[in-house]
């Protein structure tokens, strides 16, 4: 079940690089919510590969330790999938009333979605508003996901002792995120960019709602890819280098230069999906603000890059800024802020909505 709140469910967010996750109280009576719990911990290379789960056994084991140590009661969590697994379509279509959609967005589906329609699970959501086919026609959001995946991830899940009640996708965890932190001052037009191990998930908004997804195959992994081939680097010492950290006998401009590249590629991307963007809504409308998250987010340069190519402001997304952290779990929170950006929105989750 995607775009799929009972109380008390509990944000997991199973990345290639490391697991997330967010425990939130709903304060009742718009008060809005409060950190319980938070917790992330890191895989080994080989655990997760492109999304693929490699090695479950390590994957259930980790999850298990991290209930356990984060003396975490709820068992009931929400949990996403993203990458290329996983396909989100805008389609226009005739109005036509709910039974009627139902009917025929199977048919639909399979114009649109590259994955044989038996192997996959589906949900759509009808988007409110005109649609950009003008009158008479309405825009409809249509997901796959490979049931495959779907299967892996819940299996581990439940070896853990766990249950996924919701299977959402990370894009909209992440928006679900950003909503709910920036609602008060959502700027007219805005691009979410979750920069992940190996793909990079870019959202963009116009008017506080969003209107177009992309995944892109570059992340974390290509700058450390880059950099290890460049300068003959092990993996560590590479990742070590991206970070900006000191590697003995490798000068950090040369590494700046390095990463730039990446960025650059990076940004060339980001810019072909505006560019597309404002030929479909027929719009000249310049990105006002793009807001970062992701384990890539604070990569050397990346804010610079983004600036200098679209003009717009650029800040790392505060996952907590309407959102109460207690005082004895500032000190957890630190820098990982925007690395948890799809475990808060999968937290904020409850079962049944859409």
């Amino acid at each position: 079940m995607f775009f799929g709140r009972s109380k008390d469910l509990v944000g997991l967010d199973i990345g290639d690089s490391s697991i997330k996750v967010v425990e939130l109280k709903d304060l009742g009576r718009g008060k809005g919510w409060e950190v319980q719990s938070i917790a992330t911990e890191a895989l080994p290379q080989e655990a997760i590969v492109d999304g693929t789960i490699m090695d479950a056994g390590l994957v259930v084991e980790t999850l298990r330790r991290i209930w356990t140590y984060g003396k975490i009661r709820t068992k009931k969590v929400a949990t996403s999938l993203s990458g290329h697994s996983v396909i989100i379509r805008r389609i226009n279509l005739p109005t036509m009333n709910e039974q009627e959609l139902a009917d025929q967005i199977r048919w639909e589906a399979e114009q649109y979605i590259p994955f044989n329609i038996q192997e996959v699970s589906l949900d759509y959501h009808v988007l409110e508003g005109s649609s950009l086919a003008g009158e008479g026609n309405m825009d409809v959001i249509l997901v796959a996901a490979r049931k495959e995946k779907i299967d892996d991830y819940t299996s581990v899940i439940t070896q853990a002792g766990l249950e996924a009640v919701t299977v959402d996708v990370g894009t909209f965890a992440a928006l679900n995120c950003f909503e709910a932190n920036y609602i008060e001052e959502m700027p007219g037009s805005a691009a979410l960019i979750d920069i992940g191990s190996s793909v990079t998930n870019i959202s963009i908004l116009q008017n506080g709602m969003s209107v177009f997804w992309r995944d892109i195959s570059i992340g974390g992994n290509q700058y450390t890819d880059t950099v290890q081939r460049e300068l003959n680097l092990s993996r560590d010492q590479a990742e070590a280098a991206k970070r900006g950290e000191a590697v003995e006998g490798v000068p950090g401009e040369q590494v700046g230069v390095i990463l730039a590249t990446v960025n650059e590629e990076l940004c060339h991307e980001i810019q072909r999906t505006v560019d597309f963007v404002k030929a479909v809504a027929g719009s000249e409308t310049p990105l006002e603000a793009i807001y970062l998250t992701g384990g890539g987010a604070r990569l050397p340069g990346m804010q610079e890059a983004l600036s200098s190519q679209f003009g717009a402001h650029v800040e790392l997304l505060d996952p907590f800024r309407a959102v109460k952290l207690p005082p004895k779990l500032e000190s957890q929170v630190g820098e990982i802020g925007p690395d948890v950006t799809v475990a808060v929105g999968l937290a904020l989750r409850k079962v049944g909505d859409r």
